[in-house]
């Protein structure tokens, strides 16, 4: 498959999944006019979507550059910094080749094997400066290898000139557009429905089993059809052509980024539906959330953005305030799009909130964290969690769907049900999405007015003077106040009482528990544990992952606890009480019956 030069871009790029066992890529960039007085080249740090400073240049093994005539004469390149090449003045078009390293199964960088290719061109790509915003060409070789010799590629880039496997020649926009489009390679199985008449399409690598795909199909077809006609009651219509979902099934594994029109998501095969395989049905329900979490992001942060966001700088950190809103009421809504669409029922849904809620009060961090300085640290503390986490943050994730569940209670009570969350959610697609101008720190604030009018200003001000920037539990219960919902504090068990007395997490260690996590205000921290900790014996019994729950069932309050553990290869004994303490009220809901 040929094309002739003059017909592609001034920036291409080409593709070799050329060392499969070896894991790595090889990436050809031309450009046909370099700036002449030294073009720079620049590898992202980060990725949009993850706010985590990744450095996707620590993964070039080699790079060099030549001249693209008949002479490919070899160009010296000067490295800037860590992220950042130069080219020496020259005259005339010339190409860079680089080899990279791929062996990151997140759905973040890039990956191969003898299995699968992935990845997201930040990872591969090189931006050339100063021409970030002109069109560019990605060309696709199938790998020279016998394990590929099945392979295809799934992608939403525009397909230019391919091959019936996908391979060959696509065109981006521009080098953002490039990066909005992750590409998979290798041998799928592939799930298509229709939702408002937009074809959609989800592409599974890593299940053995054949998967149940009519029973996918009519699942995600119900999500997306509620999906676009939340955002578009009227016209029903979706703002892309067509919808791509890019699953990879592992033994262990969770996740998701969204794109304009796809989105990459990793999952565990056990929660995929396959004939004739068992599976949970509660495993197959998250699925379905992360699957509607990410497709929700298709109009809240893909084109509905902060206007921190515009444009991405790729090479240092993009704070903003607002990822509570663009997380967090993205959170509220795939569970709610769940029940909606008729995927669970009321009681399934009213439990997945009480989880979410009873788990952000269970944090200590909420005390000390607000939601809108999570978002900020979401570079530093929340993409960087350590043992002291829990301790110090609070989830704009969960938080965040709690405060989107409180603004939508006070807007239905307000209005006496005349309005809801969902017409904000319009307004600001209509505002902000459609138009594609960003969102203001404090941008929600006039179109919260302009929706319920001046009086209900006050209402939304004490809201974010509590919650948002102060750190004030969110009261849902005193909002419910619904005749269709039961809430009631939740009494806990005796050996979920003695786990939240003992204020300790942990993990298998090799046969060992080894504590993970240390609770303030817990008896663990009382008795001077902390994290790293090997348990050896509780009231000189050796306690294991398998027999923790078995032992705290035994444990009553008030009772002396010997409790002997080894740090740093030393042994040590403590004695400590499981005294009364003050532990958060939880909550139960439930569907009322009244």
């Amino acid at each position: 498959m040929t094309m002739n030069i003059s017909d592609l871009p001034a920036i291409q790029y080409t593709v070799w999944p050329k060392d499969l066992h070896g894991h790595r890529f090889q990436v050809k960039l031309h450009i046909a006019n370099p700036d002449p007085n030294g073009q720079i080249l620049q590898m992202p740090a980060w990725i949009p979507g993850s706010y985590l400073i990744r450095d996707f240049s620590k993964h070039i093994e080699s790079i060099e550059a030549r001249t693209a005539d008949g002479a490919k004469k070899k160009l010296t390149l000067e490295r800037i910094d860590n992220n950042q090449w130069r080219l020496p003045k020259h005259e005339g078009a010339v190409a860079i080749v680089i080899t990279v390293y791929a062996f990151d199964s997140s759905v973040r960088a890039a990956y191969l094997d003898t299995e699968r290719a992935f990845f997201n061109a930040s990872s591969l790509c090189l931006a050339v400066k100063g021409q970030e915003d002109i069109p560019c060409s990605l060309a696709l070789a199938k790998p020279e290898d016998g394990f590929a010799q099945h392979w295809s590629v799934q992608t939403t880039l525009r397909e230019v000139k391919v091959d019936a496997n996908g391979f060959g020649f696509y065109l981006a926009q521009n080098y953002a557009d490039l990066l909005d489009h992750p590409v998979a390679i290798g041998e799928f199985q592939i799930v298509r429905w229709t939702a408002n008449e937009v074809p959609h399409s989800m592409a599974i690598q890593g299940c053995i089993h054949p998967i149940d795909a009519a029973r996918l199909a009519n699942d995600l077809q119900a999500i997306c059809t509620s999906t676009i006609n939340l955002f578009e009651p009227k016209s029903k219509s979706a703002p892309f052509q067509h919808y791509l979902f890019l699953v990879n099934a592992v033994s262990n594994g969770y996740g998701g980024l969204e794109h304009r029109d796809s989105t990459a998501l990793l999952c565990r095969r056990d929660q995929i539906p396959q004939n004739q395989v068992l599976f949970e049905e509660s495993a197959y329900r998250e699925f379905l959330g992360l699957c509607s979490h990410e497709y929700f992001h298709a109009w809240l942060v893909k084109r509905i953005l902060p206007k921190a966001f515009q444009p991405y700088d790729l090479q240092n950190r993009n704070l903003t305030r607002l990822l509570w809103l663009f997380e967090g009421f993205t959170s509220y809504y795939d569970d709610l799009q769940l029940f909606r669409s008729k995927r669970i029922d009321l009681g399934a849904y009213l439990k997945l909130v009480a989880n979410n809620w009873n788990a952000i009060l269970r944090g200590p961090g909420r005390q000390k964290q607000s939601l809108a300085d999570s978002s900020f640290d979401a570079w530093t503390k929340y993409y960087q969690a350590d043992e002291n986490t829990p301790n110090a943050v609070v989830s704009y994730y969960g938080k965040g769907a709690l405060l989107a569940l409180g603004l939508d209670l006070q807007i239905r009570a307000f209005s006496k049900n005349k309005k809801s969350l969902d017409d904000l959610m319009r307004l600001i697609w209509n505002q902000h999405g459609v138009t594609m101008n960003g969102i203001a720190e404090n941008g929600l604030d006039d179109l919260i007015v302009e929706l319920m009018g001046g009086e209900f200003a006050k209402t939304w001000s004490d809201m974010k003077l509590r919650y948002l920037f102060g750190t004030e539990d969110i009261p849902i219960q005193k909002w419910i106040g619904s005749k269709v919902v039961s809430v009631k504090p939740k009494r806990a068990s005796g050996l979920e009482k003695t786990k939240l007395q003992m204020g300790m997490r942990h993990v298998d260690a090799h046969g060992w528990l080894k504590v993970s996590h240390v609770l303030d205000g817990g008896a663990a921290q009382a008795a001077g544990l902390a994290p790293g900790d090997l348990l050896a014996s509780i009231n000189g019994q050796r306690v294991t992952s398998a027999l923790w729950d078995q032992t705290l069932g035994r444990l009553s309050e008030g009772q002396a606890i010997a409790i002997s553990f080894f740090r740093d290869d030393l042994e040590h004994e403590r004695i400590l009480r499981l005294e009364p303490s003050q532990l958060p009220t939880q909550y139960e809901l439930s569907p009322s019956n009244g």
